[in-house]
């Protein structure tokens, strides 16, 4: 059975830049590092994004 194995390890977090979606019916975001463009515009639904920040795991 693999679903008891005890105490699991915290994911550490840490305040990340990201772009999020100006469009109010529209989720995306994307890490700034993983950004090519230094203004993106939304991959979903094309359009502008702004810069703010957001707890996320810590990605090395």
């Amino acid at each position: 059975m693999g679903f008891n194995r005890g105490p699991q390890e915290p994911v550490p977090e840490a305040e990340t830049a990201i772009w999020r979606c100006t469009n109010d019916s529209c989720s995306g975001w994307m890490r700034d590092a993983f950004s090519f463009d230094s203004h993106p515009t939304c991959p979903l639904c094309h359009s502008e994004m702004k810069k703010e920040t957001k707890m996320l795991p810590v990605i090395d």
